[in-house]
């Protein structure tokens, strides 16, 4: 296979954002498809065409700009706004490279009698929305847009998120990393997720140099540090993390990324590694769930990538991979499920509250009386009375009879009281030992 050097673009966290992909070396078109096999293998993508291919969903590439007319994405491409405040046209050969690499592992669908050679994204039938926010590294006017304000950087992002939303896309695919948080960013994002568009964004290539203590953690990159995004770092041929994907609590799953074969804007087939396409395979995964269950929310899509992964860390979850490597016909198994659950009541009744109310006492365990019962009852209740009639009577002949014998169970006068009062007819048992 023909090998030759691409111009590099490296992926520094800084002010600016950087594009989250490292250098890239150029492929022969004719073996491009057998290279990428271990790709579509590792994620089981195959056995999820079975049920779909992404149709009838957009996703939005929010990155350098994607070339629509290179021959694995032609007629999958539409075109959106430039929010970089700078003037380089899409005919120069050093725009939209980076992005162009991204769409076509989403959306890529071959050339040729039935798309059989190039590059097959993981859903080739779904349609790109190029949103270009960023310059590549080879831009011409690259160092004029480096020392822009970061609240301005930041800006069109927030941007390029909200005319996504705005123009019908499920699935946001950001391959980009800025170093700090930004307010309308975040804003954007609710709105985003209020919409039901499902997030992927990549971890960053800040993994610790070879020979370097493993357990220390890179920094955090956003848009992939937000709450909801999903946050993807990058393995190897083998399955192994690859040495520059950023290790850090905001991984949720991870892909491949190192060699990955992608279209460039000029035509040429590009092996890239970084976890710029990582991040770009899952969003394809997502784009899978959303074109069969296009009503799952971003949270369930998530909980469907996450929690079906293959190659789990051993604990269930680590900084390096999160929770393993996306599996897309487990995803959109575990999906189905999810889509047939049915939802939460608004409100839960007054029975199902803590204490359970009046509705949740259980019956008394006491059987039911018979007749049989209630009859003695009475007998007795009539006994005594009659009983206590007796008693009074004699008690009040006695009291009328000074001459008669004193009741045993009075006391004669309170001079002759006993030293200590003793009841009739009982007596203190010792407790057994």
């Amino acid at each position: 296979m023909l090998i030759r050097r691409g111009s590099a673009i490296l992926a520094a966290l800084g002010c600016a954002a950087s594009l989250a992909v490292l250098p890239a070396t150029a492929a022969s078109a004719d073996s491009v498809r057998d290279n990428q096999q271990w790709v579509l293998d590792m994620m089981n993508v195959p056995a999820a065409w079975q049920l779909t291919r992404g149709a009838g969903v957009i996703v939005a590439v929010i990155d350098s700009g994607v070339n629509p007319d290179v021959s694995d994405l032609a007629g999958s491409v539409r075109t959106g706004p430039d929010y970089t405040g700078i003037s380089t046209r899409p005919s120069d050969p050093d725009w939209g490279v980076h992005g162009t690499w991204m769409a076509s592992l989403i959306a890529g669908h071959g050339h040729g009698p039935g798309g059989g050679s190039g590059v097959i994204g993981v859903a080739p039938r779904s349609t790109i929305l190029s949103i270009r926010v960023i310059p590549d590294r080879a831009d011409p006017h690259y160092r004029r847009y480096e020392h822009e304000q970061e609240p301005d950087i930041q800006d069109s992002l927030a941007q390029g998120i909200d005319f996504a939303v705005q123009h019908g896309a499920k699935v946001i695919s950001m391959s980009i990393g800025y170093s700090a948080p930004n307010g309308a960013v975040k804003q954007a994002l609710a709105g985003a997720f209020s919409h039901g568009v499902v997030v992927v964004a990549s971890a960053g290539n800040s993994g610790a140099p070879a020979g370097t203590n493993d357990t220390i953690q890179a920094p955090v990159s956003f848009p992939a540090d937000y709450p909801g995004v999903i946050s993807v770092g990058a393995v190897d041929m083998k399955g192994a993390v690859a040495s520059f994907s950023s290790a850090n609590v905001s991984v949720r799953a991870a892909a491949p990324g190192v060699a990955v074969p992608a279209q460039g804007r000029d035509g040429q087939y590009w092996l890239v590694s970084g976890t710029s396409p990582a991040c770009a395979l899952v969003a394809g995964v997502a784009a899978l769930i959303k074109s069969k269950y296009p009503d799952l929310p971003p949270s369930l899509v998530a909980t469907a990538l996450t929690s079906t992964t293959t190659n789990r860390p051993p604990r269930g979850y680590d900084s390096e991979v999160g929770f393993g490597i996306v599996d897309a016909a487990a995803a959109l198994a575990k999906a189905a499920k999810l889509a047939g659950d049915p939802p939460a009541p608004a409100s839960l009744p007054a029975a199902a509250r803590f204490g359970g109310g009046p509705a949740a006492v259980p019956a008394a365990p006491v059987r039911r009386r018979g007749s049989g019962p209630l009859v003695l009852f009475v007998l007795l209740v009539l006994t005594s009375l009659v009983m206590a009639g007796a008693g009074g009577t004699r008690l009040a002949v006695l009291r009328r009879n000074p001459q008669s014998p004193q009741d045993p169970h009075e006391p004669r006068n309170t001079h002759d009281r006993p030293d200590s009062p003793v009841t009739p007819g009982f007596s203190v048992t010792p407790d057994s030992q």
